[in-house]
């Protein structure tokens, strides 16, 4: 009986697992994501298609994390007429939260608090920074939790300039 309690353990896992997995599968509608961003104003990745977004998932004291906001700050600045918008979700600590702020100041990012937003169709966030680019149709085109999670002027150039280009 113990054998079967471990493969019933594994199959559940498995199973689980997949339908995470599943929900962020490239080419597929993107999980929602909605809350209340740190300036009160309401957030739903639903209601904001028509758009290209990049969420980005960081943390204050992750240097990957602050490395790139520059770069997305200056593809946001040229690109945002074009319907781009960064969506930019803090996994601090609460006592974390005020150095977190601070750093957005210099950004015009969307800016949330991980305790603010429902993204649990993204399964756990187990590395940062983790980004994820939803198309102008809400399908799902970079899934931050595999491959290369660096964000460069490359990546958004490859795969967000295309999308801004499309209906």
């Amino acid at each position: 009986m113990p054998k079967f309690h471990i493969l019933l353990f594994v199959f559940l896992t498995a199973s689980m697992s997949n339908t995470v997995l599943a929900a962020t599968e490239l080419g597929q509608v993107a999980p929602n994501i909605e809350g209340t961003l740190l300036d009160g104003k309401p957030f739903s990745l639903s209601a904001n298609k028509g758009k290209v977004i990049l969420v980005n998932f960081w943390a204050s004291w992750c240097e990957p994390c602050r490395e790139e906001m520059p770069i997305i700050e200056a593809y946001l600045k040229k690109h945002k007429s074009q319907g781009f918008e960064v969506l930019a979700i803090t996994l601090d600590k609460p006592s974390d939260l005020a150095q977190a702020q601070k750093i957005m100041q210099n950004y015009s990012f969307l800016f949330a608090d991980k305790k603010q937003m429902d993204y649990s169709g993204y399964g756990r966030i187990w590395r940062i920074p983790s980004t994820f680019i939803i198309d102008k149709q809400g399908m799902l085109r970079k899934n931050g939790l595999i491959g290369d999670p660096k964000v460069d002027t490359k990546l958004l150039e490859e795969i967000v300039s295309p999308l801004l280009s499309t209906q």
